[in-house]
């Protein structure tokens, strides 16, 4: 598997997240930019099970982003990956588009569910898991939340609820930026140390540089073969707005929109990163 050839695709999935949200007017580009190292590894290093000519292939992973505002980052590999057309991309909540400010699964071809109320998609993923099981199909279900989405109670229903049914076909992502909205998570309702919390919820818990792409892929494939019934937890020390220098760990980039002139210049920084099989920021 060529490394390099995978950072140069999230590369121009960055410049593709920047271009669109910039074109809309609106968008989160903040947490999209850090969790798309995940998703690439995810959807182009050979760990999710799936099917671009068949988005309701029964046989497939399901992949299910709780963080449902960064949808740009999904929609940015799901047309590279052959989803629907990358044309597409540039009419990011426009009137008329199915590509709205929050995943639509009834519009959009390889979105499993409809997200973007926070702290529900833990809980879907692990339903989806358990009725899985209950059908006994061997697939694995994976979840991407953010940090601050950890705030919510009802991820913590859905942590106790995979960890008491031994749910080891489910495998959640944190995109662990340390950010949010309102500033950092740790200001704003402190989570503490995520990995100790989850290990007292019965989950099994591994930490992993979330930029690196590589360490991504082996950590990611390790959880959907482990079978030893527990919840696998990944936590992906990641930094908010990666690849753009002006936006990295600024919470005001959470949910903003670039300026022409701004787009120009964060599309000029990455551009001078594309090809060369590294990772800007």
């Amino acid at each position: 598997m060529d490394i390099s050839a995978l950072e140069s695709v999230a590369n121009q999935r960055r410049m593709d997240i920047v271009s669109m949200i910039t074109e809309a007017g609106s968008g989160h580009p903040g947490g999209s930019l850090s969790s798309i190292d995940i998703m690439t590894a995810l959807y182009d290093g050979g760990v999710l099970d799936h099917d671009p000519e068949q988005p309701e292939w029964p046989l497939r992973d399901r992949f299910i982003l709780a963080k449902g505002h960064c949808a740009p980052a999904l929609y940015a590999t799901l047309a590279s990956r052959g989803y629907f057309p990358t044309e597409e991309l540039m009419s990011l909540r426009k009137l008329g588009s199915r590509l709205q400010g929050h995943p639509d699964s009834n519009l959009v071809p390889g979105v499993e569910v409809s997200t973007g109320s926070l702290g529900q998609g833990l809980s879907i993923a692990a339903g989806m898991a358990c009725g899985l099981r209950l059908d006994g199909a061997s697939q694995t279900v994976f979840t991407l939340l953010g940090d601050g989405e950890c705030e919510e109670g009802q991820v913590w229903e859905a942590a106790m609820f995979s960890s008491h049914n031994k749910l080891d076909n489910l495998v959640a992502i944190i995109d662990h930026n340390g950010l949010q909205i309102d500033g950092a998570t740790a200001d704003v309702c402190n989570p503490d140390d995520l990995s100790e919390r989850f290990r007292a919820f019965g989950w099994d818990v591994v930490e992993v540089d979330g930029h690196d792409i590589a360490a991504l892929i082996e950590v990611l494939q390790a959880c959907k073969e482990t079978r030893n019934g527990k919840p696998h937890m990944v936590l992906a020390q990641t930094v908010k707005g990666k690849g753009v220098s002006f936006m990295e760990n600024q919470a005001g980039w959470h949910g903003k929109a670039p300026s022409k002139e701004q787009c120009a210049e964060a599309l000029a920084e990455l551009q001078a990163c594309s090809g060369e099989g590294e990772i800007c920021g």
